[in-house]
């Protein structure tokens, strides 16, 4: 069981991924930086798995562990949902690892003003 968020920080985690790009991923930890909570990478885990009934549509499967592996692909409809989504965009996934992952990387802090 985890703590219990405040429900405005899985609001600003799902605005943030809704600004990654098609054909990019980005990382937990790189948007929990971003947010100014470095050491909640766990809790925008969390906030991905409750984002599937959530709109407008957060593109969770565009948010990948810091290795670039489909860490969270058990929270999907099926076991390749998430890969399947990450591909349909031109993502290359092999054995559940991003390919080019330092190529398409998304990292909010760079991309974004605060």
């Amino acid at each position: 069981m985890h703590p219990n968020p405040k429900p405005d920080f899985f609001e600003q985690v799902f605005q943030v991924v809704r600004l990654i790009p098609v054909g990019r991923i980005s990382t937990y930890g790189a948007i929990a930086r971003y947010l100014g909570s470095a050491q909640s990478a766990r809790m925008v885990g969390w906030a991905m798995n409750a984002s599937h009934s959530v709109h407008p549509p957060v593109p969770a499967h565009r948010v990948l562990n810091r290795n670039g592996c489909l860490s969270g692909k058990m929270h999907f409809a099926g076991p390749q949902a998430m890969q399947s989504r990450l591909e349909e965009e031109g993502v290359m996934v092999v054995d559940d690892q991003v390919q080019n992952f330092d190529r398409i990387f998304w990292d909010p802090s760079m991309e974004l003003l605060l």
